[in-house]
């Protein structure tokens, strides 16, 4: 059996580089809004890639995972009667109708929640195991799904998540485990800029990680070309903290809005380690201050989907019933900001991504912790809202 390499190829993309390349590799994706090809190619024929003409530069595929705790036991939040529920919007109105918002994840559940009385899982792509109909064979997707846009139907509107009139799309990119590689992340990507007018996708949710690779790194590209179509793309701050520099990437990038966790002073058990003040702090290799805005990432409950792979784990789960299971990670606290961006789209639809982050910034609460630790602050989604906006944005 060949001994394949996947690569990602930096290039112009176009038939000509496509017709070099081809000689000695197999194209798997073809990223023409990123500027990248993802390739295989065999051990030996490597040197001879990189002397191809036309070449910019050839990067490894990075492994990624989700920033969670994997459903396992978590302690109850001081203060809130065991669960952060409370802090989640309760908005009368918008509810962020008709606002698509893409989660690329380990995939998305056909939940109640998402599901009824109107299904709002409005497409479904799958880049793991090429399946057309919805499914998450890990729960952390339908999990962060349900934050950001749950209607807390199981519930009796107690779970409710943040904007639960928006539409969801399903790109999953991560496998039943958690973990994938930046290749399909950035396919992902590609996949939600091609798409995004068919599905009204304003936003997208990244409650994933890789180390910091740099501004330069093709994730980062990829995040930043869904930006400058017009998509606010949220990323999780990672669980590396709290040492400084500990943000994963893509949430390294200038532009796009990186989440940290508001609450992580409480301990939590992740990947089978009790963890404390886990939530990723800057700055940056570039010296950026990072996360942008904190949310609630300990004890979040949100959506359950029933999948075979999980039943196993069940003696390890603290779940609140068949419906609902609480989780921690930075990967809770960005569906928050995704949902309460996709609210403030539904009301003022002119906005820009550089609008949206200014107006979070201007109306976030300050914690009083290092810029590194919370940046702008804490996430207040009522001030969001009630902010007057004309159609130009003073900054």
């Amino acid at each position: 059996m060949e001994n394949l390499v996947k690569l990602i190829v930096e290039c112009d993309i176009g038939q000509a580089s496509e017709t070099v390349i081809s000689k000695l590799c197999r194209v798997k994706y073809r990223l023409p809004d990123i500027g990248y090809y993802v390739v295989e190619v065999r051990e030996e024929d490597y040197p001879k890639v990189q002397r191809l003409d036309g070449i910019k530069a050839i990067h490894s595929a990075a492994r990624i995972t989700a920033q969670m705790d994997a459903v396992r036991n978590t302690i109850n939040v001081p203060g809130h009667g065991g669960a952060v529920e409370a802090q989640y919007a309760k908005p009368s109105a918008p509810t962020g109708k008709g606002i698509g918002i893409a989660v690329l994840d380990t995939g998305v559940g056909k939940v109640r929640d998402l599901c009824e009385p109107v299904n709002r899982i409005a497409a479904f792509v799958d880049f793991i195991a090429g399946k057309s109909e919805p499914y998450d064979d890990n729960a952390h997707g339908t999990h962060v799904a349900g934050i950001a846009a749950g209607n807390g139907l199981s519930g009796g509107g107690k779970y409710a998540g943040v904007a639960p009139g928006s539409s969801i799309i399903g790109v999953k990119i991560l496998d039943s485990g958690g973990s994938g590689d930046t290749s399909d992340v950035m396919a992902g990507i590609q996949w939600v800029i091609a798409n995004r007018q068919k599905y009204n996708i304003r936003v997208a949710n990244l409650s994933v990680g890789t180390s910091d690779m740099g501004s330069d790194a093709p994730l980062v590209r990829a995040v930043e070309a869904a930006w400058d179509r017009g998509i606010v793309v949220c990323v999780a701050a990672g669980n590396n903290g709290p040492d400084p520099g500990s943000v994963t990437s893509p949430g390294v990038s200038r532009k796009v809005i990186t989440v940290g966790s508001s609450d992580d002073n409480n301990s939590v058990e992740i990947w089978g380690s009790r963890l404390v003040n886990f939530s990723g702090r800057g700055p940056t290799l570039e010296c950026v201050v990072k996360p942008d805005i904190l949310a609630p990432g300990t004890n979040v409950a949100s959506c359950l989907c029933q999948t075979p792979n999980l039943e196993g784990e069940r003696k390890e789960l603290k779940i609140i019933s068949k419906d609902y299971a609480r989780m921690s990670g930075t990967s809770m606290s960005t569906p928050m900001v995704s949902g309460a961006v996709a609210l403030m789209l539904e009301k003022y639809p002119f906005l820009t991504p550089n609008d949206i982050k200014y107006l979070l910034k201007r109306s976030a609460v300050s914690l009083r912790y290092p810029r590194n630790h919370q940046g702008w602050g804490a996430l207040d989604v009522k001030g969001l809202l009630s902010q007057r906006i004309n159609h130009r944005i003073k900054y």
